[in-house]
């Protein structure tokens, strides 16, 4: 036979459990996963020549906002690119001249991909590659060459 207190504890860890299922229903339904993981939308690729900073998960986003993630990275052996794939919503058609670009959230902040449309009638479809792409720029070679440019400025002629 249960105490009185017994089945008070079991009533208090099963509203736990309930508050902490719905916490997690919602905490997903703005990310996407509530609707699975095939969701609405299409796959687009982009050959990148360095994807520094980039995973899978990362966000892609259009005029700063996010509209898709990066769902795969691959190594292409014949051209040895870097072939990210990235999966936007089907409502958001890119036109065939548009841009990808790897783009710095700040200095200490990560990466994400920014989409810039181009203005081609025709659109890219499922599985179209983007042809126009600018890898990511890595901050320490920047500050090498401008230190290096410095250096070479306060040269004395020979």
């Amino acid at each position: 036979m249960q105490s009185a207190a017994e089945r008070i504890e079991l009533w208090v860890g099963g509203a736990v459990l309930a508050v902490a299922a719905g916490f997690l229903l919602w905490s997903t339904s703005g990310s996407g996963l509530a609707r699975g993981l095939g969701g609405d939308g299409y796959e687009l690729r982009a050959a990148f020549p360095s994807v520094d900073g980039i995973e899978v998960g990362t966000d892609v986003r259009v005029a700063g906002v996010k509209v898709g993630k990066v769902t795969g990275i691959d190594l292409n052996p014949q051209t040895y690119l870097a072939e990210a794939r990235l999966r936007i919503p089907s409502r958001i058609l890119m036109p065939s001249d548009s841009a990808a670009l790897i783009q710095s959230d700040g200095l200490l902040g990560g990466a994400y991909i920014e989409l810039q449309p181009g203005g081609a009638p025709d659109n890219l479809g499922p599985g179209d590659e983007i042809e126009d792409v600018q890898g990511a720029v890595s901050l320490l070679s920047l500050m090498m060459k401008f230190v290096d440019a410095q250096a070479s400025d306060g040269e004395e002629p020979k």
